[in-house]
């Protein structure tokens, strides 16, 4: 079975690369060429083919419906929409990339969904925005009313659904942990499928300019043992087990097409309630290029109406942020928070980025455009950025004032403390100085912050841009060790 599987996923491969062009694949989208930007991990942090530590501040972009890809239109995404995202400061979008998409029938990929994908990659790309590539689920599939997986990789028992609880209720019946259940047994090798589809993925991308990877499954669920996993305890032996072990499956089949990008761990969902995670506890990965990506959503913000959000999601939010770069620091690996937000609270926006900046770790907010998401209540547009997704000028105004930030994406240095006040537009950075074959570059939001422009202060480097540019750059000082800069709005 497993001789025949390695032929189908030839096939597979050799189809999706002439369709891609001559047989070269899209490795050859960089014109063949191996010095395409792309981020490598640096300890905790990322960097690029400068040695820069690079921070990342993006958007989700996943279209969980059929085609789960988004279309050429203005409710979709366009060049409109990859110009509004550079023009606003956001520098990178976990784009969808659905097994249910690439692989419709067993064994098939299906080439022209790539294709669908890369016009949205290409359209971020050449405007120097970091993607993503994110094998995303929730609750396995439409079945269960999530999506994710093809109906032919799922494998209930025959155990009905009992009723739709939504998003997450249906992951607590029966049926969909089944299915989990079945998933991490590898059942009728779905992982090898899983696996070809990724390397199938990865043939195409492996050399594409801004492709900062490929994260290889959105909030596992454990199944029906999703009691012994619960905060606080967590549960070691299906982390090392199954979550691990698969993940580690897809990273060696990727190795074989990509052996240089990043590839993305992910925890079981119950991390942001605060679950530890034991990836890499007992066996090492050993992956020079390894990213860890976790999210956080405080689960009591319907607090908010008696003023106690802020005190349990401080607490909440401290912990899945301690255990996410605990298991990041296992790993060895990259971090970065893939997920935060799907609200309009302004109140839990901003309390969770000034955490991030203190803990200096870039983001993706969730999500981009509400894009008629299945798992969430129906004309609920709470979780995008706009009013109206076919239209860019019904941005929430408030929700973008704090997300449009002040930040350094560019560091000839090592970063050591950041903050910003979305209130007043104050900003504070300071970097441990090294080498590096360009300058440090801050986005500065002129209009959301600073429509006077702003004044700017430095020690250990030399402004090197204009008066009230919106990228602020600056050189270290020959022999500076530390750089401290600071802007404030007149």
């Amino acid at each position: 079975m497993k001789l025949g599987l390695s032929v189908i996923a030839s096939a597979m491969l050799c189809s999706v690369l002439s369709a891609c062009g001559g047989g070269s694949g899209a490795a050859d989208n960089n014109g063949g060429s191996a010095a395409a930007p792309q981020l490598r991990r640096d300890g905790s942090f990322l960097v690029d083919d400068q040695n820069r530590t690079v921070i990342l501040h993006g958007v989700n972009a996943v279209w969980k419906l059929k085609p789960y890809a988004p279309p050429d239109t203005a409710e979709g995404f366009t060049a409109a929409d990859a110009d509004w995202l550079q023009a606003h400061g956001f520098n990178s979008v976990r784009l969808g990339v659905l097994f249910a998409g690439v692989m419709p029938q067993q064994g098939m990929v299906d080439a022209g969904y790539l294709e669908q994908i890369d016009r949205a990659v290409q359209l971020l790309a050449a405007r120097k925005i970091w993607v993503l590539l994110d094998f995303h689920e929730d609750m396995y599939n439409e079945k269960f009313f999530g999506e994710g997986f093809p109906d032919w990789a799922v494998y209930d028992d025959g155990v009905p659904l009992l009723f739709n609880a939504g998003f997450p209720g249906n992951l607590f019946q029966p049926a969909t942990s089944i299915t989990y259940d079945n998933f991490w047994n590898n059942k009728n090798q779905l992982w090898d499928y899983y696996r070809a589809a990724w390397q199938a993925v990865a043939a195409k991308w492996a050399r594409q300019p801004y492709l900062m990877g490929y994260e290889l499954i959105n909030e596992p669920w454990s199944g029906t043992n999703f009691a012994t996993c619960l905060p606080p305890l967590g549960c070691a032996g299906f982390d090392e087990n199954k979550l691990q072990a698969m993940q580690q499956y897809m990273l060696s089949g990727i190795r074989q097409y990509d052996p240089d990008n990043l590839v993305w761990f992910e925890p079981l969902v119950l991390i942001s309630y605060g679950a530890p995670t034991y990836l890499g506890a007992k066996t090492p990965v050993n992956d020079a290029n390894l990213g860890f990506s976790w999210h956080l959503y405080c689960p009591t913000t319907s607090l908010s109406l008696l003023g106690l959000d802020n005190l349990t999601c401080d607490l909440l939010d401290a912990d899945v942020l301690h255990v996410g770069e605990a298991g990041s620091d296992r790993l060895g690996a990259a971090r970065l928070l893939t997920e935060f937000g799907a609200t309009d609270l302004i109140s839990d926006l901003t309390r969770s980025t000034a955490e991030f900046d203190q803990h200096l770790l870039g983001w993706q907010y969730w999500a981009y455009k509400n894009w008629h998401d299945p798992t969430t209540s129906a004309g609920s547009n709470a979780q995008g950025l706009f009013t109206d997704d076919a239209d860019l000028t019904t941005v929430k105004t408030d929700k973008l004032k704090v997300l449009e930030r002040t930040y350094p994406q560019f560091t000839a240095g090592t970063p050591t403390a950041l903050s910003f006040d979305p209130d007043t537009g104050a900003f504070s950075y300071s970097y441990t100085a090294r080498t590096a074959g360009a300058p440090t570059q801050i986005y500065v939001p002129l209009a959301v912050h600073y429509p006077n422009g702003y004044s700017v202060t430095a020690s250990g480097a030399q402004v090197t841009s204009a008066p009230n540019a919106a990228l602020l750059t600056l050189e270290n000082t020959a022999g500076a060790t530390t750089v401290k800069v600071t802007l404030t709005a007149k």
